[in-house]
């Protein structure tokens, strides 16, 4: 069918939404519709009977960080440092606190990746598809922001 272009007034601004009802449509205007993306409109793609949005991965990234709390908890203990999020079976430890923190990075990106694999239709993790995404799409760096409560 090609490029459907909703318009909506509020206000004084006009919003746009893109949407293409086939795989081969969006193929054929897939600048269009990651110019869309990225400029925050919505953009979507049909195929059979689901749809799918295109989103900016850092518009997408700073969502997820309002939305899913670090929930991290670091405990001092004898020889260091432990660090757990309470419901996650995702713990870490370090001598110091950076070290701890850095082990915790590599134990959730250890944790998304096994959820892609295997745990995603566990019914006791589904429901952190937020926080794989998170993973996903931050850096080491953005990530012990997010871990330690921090944000740029």
């Amino acid at each position: 069918m090609g490029r459907v272009v909703v318009d909506r007034v509020e206000g004084e601004c006009a919003m746009s939404a893109v949407h293409y009802d086939s795989y081969t449509d969006a193929r054929v205007h897939l600048k269009d519709l990651l110019d869309a993306a990225e400029r925050g409109q919505v953009a979507t793609v049909r195929r059979d009977s689901a749809t799918t949005a295109v989103v900016d991965v850092e518009r997408l990234r700073h969502f997820l960080t309002s939305l899913v709390p670090s929930r991290a908890q670091v405990v001092p203990e004898a020889d260091g440092w432990s660090v757990f999020i309470p419901g996650l079976p995702v713990a870490a430890d370090g001598a110091t606190f950076d070290e701890a923190i850095a082990e915790m990075v590599d134990a959730l990106r250890e944790y998304a990746e096994d959820w892609q694999e295997r745990l995603l239709d566990a019914p006791n993790h589904r429901e952190n598809w937020g926080l794989v995404q998170l993973i996903a799409l931050s850096d080491d760096e953005r990530l012990t922001e997010w871990l330690v409560g921090s944000t740029r």
